[in-house]
């Protein structure tokens, strides 16, 4: 994106299936972090009836699982990584030090993977009824603020998780990983103005 020698942007956007099935795994677990991003809608969270110390270390497995799961290249696994039962591919966790998460989540493996598979769905079906304005909506986003400030936006990477979560808004789930509802991605003027602040960050 850019001619030779220009600056380049790289935007990626999707509903990741994993990361789907990790926001539904964290609400039925009764995961708080992170404790910024709403919950998926339609999903009711569990009421938490662990221990402290149980559900404290669920919570620490469950945010390493997180990270590797958003951007797997910046949190590798010290550890090779083992496909769950009854999730398809779309759950590997560490061969160590993730016993209570893999315990955990294992009850909801076909409810939780019929949910991502739904939400990844219904994401490409909505996409693909407006193609080619994913691209303009960043285009147009970065050509603005380089109009702004006067200069050719830095060259960039940027992720984008479209999630059917329970509040309008974008936050940050990676250092170079979003989330944003997709009632508000698919918002065109909601969502230059949300994502602008983005692209100034980055750019």
């Amino acid at each position: 994106m850019g001619g030779a020698g220009a600056p380049e942007w790289l935007i990626r956007e999707d509903a990741g299936q994993p990361v789907l099935l990790a926001l539904y795994l964290r609400q039925v677990l009764g995961i708080r972090s992170p404790e910024e991003l709403p919950h998926l809608r339609g999903i009711p969270p569990r009421a938490n009836d662990r221990e402290e110390t149980a559900q404290a270390l669920l919570e620490r497995q469950w945010r390493e699982y997180w990270a590797m799961t958003v951007e797997p290249q910046a949190h590798p696994s010290l550890v090779p990584l083992e496909l769950v039962d009854g999730f398809d591919t779309l759950l590997a966790l560490p061969s160590e030090g993730a016993d209570e998460l893999r315990a955990a989540v294992t009850p909801f493996g076909s409810e939780a993977v019929a949910f991502a598979q739904s939400a990844n769905a219904r994401y490409r079906r909505d996409a693909s009824h407006g193609t080619g304005t994913a691209y303009r909506a960043y285009a147009s986003a970065i050509a603005e603020y380089e109009r702004q400030i006067g200069r050719r936006a830095h060259s960039f990477e940027l992720n984008v998780q479209v999630l059917p979560l329970s509040q309008r808004g974008v936050w940050w789930i990676g250092s170079l990983t979003i989330a944003v509802t997709d009632g508000l991605r698919g918002d065109v003027a909601a969502f230059d103005a949300a994502i602008h602040p983005i692209i100034a960050e980055l750019a």
